[in-house]
């Protein structure tokens, strides 16, 4: 990614994080409301706990974009237990979709046309390292 779209990024992350808690919490509600099928995906979770996982594994992301050599391997360990929790590819769609939802809640009027596609643009590699190793895992 450019350097611009990562500084975006960065930028926007570190807007929502002090609300990361309730941002968390809208996007699970967003996604389940959304696709129905990832909702056995959480059954007995603790969502508060999940929901720090989730910012923790964004602000992780954020922070290693041009850094590949760190991101992959993060990015392919997280899909292959994403695997073993019953995650299918069509989910990552609907998380995605999710994810942007809940950005444009929590980030109003700064969450820009630039902000969203750059958002849109990391998400898709990210999703596509994942799906690549969850199919790998799949595949042995």
């Amino acid at each position: 990614m450019e350097p611009h779209r990562i500084a975006l990024l960065r930028g926007s992350f570190a807007r929502l994080a002090p609300m990361a808690e309730p941002a968390a919490a809208l996007f699970y509600r967003r996604l389940m409301e959304t696709d129905p099928s990832t909702r056995p995906l959480f059954a007995g979770t603790d969502m508060a706990a999940q929901g720090a996982k989730l910012m923790q594994a964004l602000g992780m992301a954020v922070a290693t974009l041009e850094r590949p050599e760190i991101l992959v391997p993060r990015l392919c360990d997280m899909a292959r237990r994403h695997v073993a929790y019953g995650v299918e590819r069509e989910h990552y769609a609907s998380v995605g979709a999710a994810l942007q939802w809940t950005l444009r809640q929590g980030l109003g009027e700064h969450f820009t046309p630039e902000v969203e596609d750059a958002w849109a643009e990391a998400f898709a590699v990210l999703a596509d390292v994942m799906t690549d190793a969850a199919y790998r895992v799949r595949a042995a």
